[in-house]
């Protein structure tokens, strides 16, 4: 499900599972860290992600998941991985964000350099139907961007920002109409590849001393909160609803 194309010096991943939205399996994710290293072996200057159909990715692909047996800290040991490695990847990379970004796809946003939304794209982590904590770096992207209030507003009620609003709120680059995002994401990864690679390289490197000890050590928090929250009734209940298309019943615990 995971694609890797070349045009010229600018390279393209596309996560291809349109009729699951792009949710991404443990499978996948190790697809997706692979499409990266290869990419990063090609030489490309510029990169783009996006998402085939009308998704950028759902989140996490828990259609078959046992809360009981599932293993949560290998899932998301493969998210951090994959997402460490979207954040050190050798030059500028963009993603191209439609649809649902949902729990690992914001995750996959996060970790990009440059994030051009479509306008009507829907942006969050709505753990709160699971009876689970958003991961893959939301407390610190909402926390730093949004602040304490708006972000456990977010979390509690489980509310997905538009776009546009989320551009609106300094959470990513540019909100663009939806039927011109894919062009418009392509031809600035194409700009960007022709301009100083090198120089661009410099400033990932500062950006990321300023940004992501705060965002990792969140990343493990999560992890770490998520592996606690199998255990608890809540979560077999969230994953069961989930899976039987129904409104779940917490009881808190």
């Amino acid at each position: 499900m995971i694609e890797l194309a070349t045009d010229g010096a600018v390279g393209e991943v596309t996560l291809n599972a349109p009729d699951r939205l792009n949710a991404l399996s443990l499978e996948a994710l190790r697809q997706l860290d692979d499409a990266y290293a290869r990419a990063a072996a090609s030489g490309v200057r510029a990169l783009v992600l996006r998402g085939e159909g009308r998704a950028f990715c759902a989140g996490r692909d828990i259609a078959g998941v046992d809360p009981g047996t599932d293993d949560v800290p290998e899932y998301l040991d493969a998210v951090e991985q994959v997402m460490r490695r979207i954040a050190g990847f050798p030059v500028p990379t963009f993603a191209a964000v439609q649809g649902a970004c949902l729990g690992v796809g914001l995750g996959l946003a996060i970790a990009s350099d440059v994030v051009y939304v479509a306008e009507n794209a829907k942006v969050g982590s709505p753990f709160a139907n699971l009876g689970a904590m958003p991961d893959s770096g939301a407390h610190a992207l909402f926390v730093e961007r949004l602040g304490a209030h708006r972000a456990l507003d977010l979390i509690f009620t489980g509310e997905l920002l538009s776009g546009a609003d989320a551009v609106a709120a300094g959470l990513f680059s540019r909100a663009v109409p939806a039927d011109g995002l894919l062009a418009f994401a392509r031809e600035r990864a194409a700009v960007t590849a022709e301009g100083p690679t090198a120089a661009f390289a410099a400033s990932k490197r500062l950006v990321a001393r300023l940004r992501d000890e705060r965002l990792w050590d969140a990343v493990a928090e999560e992890s770490r909160g998520q592996e606690a929250l199998r255990a608890t009734a809540d979560y077999r209940e969230g994953f069961a609803a989930f899976q039987d298309r129904r409104k779940p019943v917490f009881r808190g615990d």
